[in-house]
């Protein structure tokens, strides 16, 4: 350091702070001001690019909320088709129901209607042989009560005597 302080030399000194000064005026008007501009047009650039980043956040959650609100309207959209799937099976199942009533019913009528006339006609298919076998027996009775003259005048006479009574 001693030596620093010996070896000094003002005329030297002054030179090199006007060269120090000339070399700062130069840097200023050449170089200063270019990489002044080129570090705002980065800080504007870099401005820019936060804007942007922010518009696309906001349009991101833009959509993000209508892809949302079209999903819960399809969501109830498919809900309402649901409900209304099942209202019209339901309803379906009601009427063939209702269907399978009618027609089981009808079907029973039409069995009993059948049941009453097969009934009747036994009925009297039936009457009529049951006629037929009172016919042929009083016949048969008849001819053996009738088969002497003495036998026919007493029920001739018998015949007269309830008529007079009624």
């Amino acid at each position: 350091m001693e030596k620093l302080v010996n070896d000094f030399s003002f005329g030297l000194f002054i030179w090199q702070i006007v060269l120090f000064l000339l070399l700062l005026f130069l840097l200023r008007k050449f170089a200063w001001k270019p990489i002044l501009n080129a570090v705002e047009e980065r800080e504007d650039g870099i401005k820019k690019a936060l804007a942007s980043a922010e518009d696309a956040k906001k349009e991101m959650q833009n959509v993000t909320a209508d892809s949302e609100k079209l999903l819960k309207e399809a969501r109830a959209e498919r809900e309402a088709m649901m409900k209304e799937a099942r209202e019209i099976k339901e309803k379906m199942i009601a009427d063939s129901k209702e269907q399978a009533k009618v027609e089981g019913d009808k079907m029973i009528k039409q069995a009993q209607a059948t049941i009453e006339s097969e009934k009747k006609a036994a009925v009297a298919e039936l009457k009529s042989q049951v006629a037929e076998l009172s016919v042929s027996i009083a016949e048969k009775v008849i001819k053996e009560e009738l088969s002497g003259k003495d036998k026919q005048l007493k029920l001739v006479e018998k015949m007269l005597d309830d008529i007079k009574l009624n």
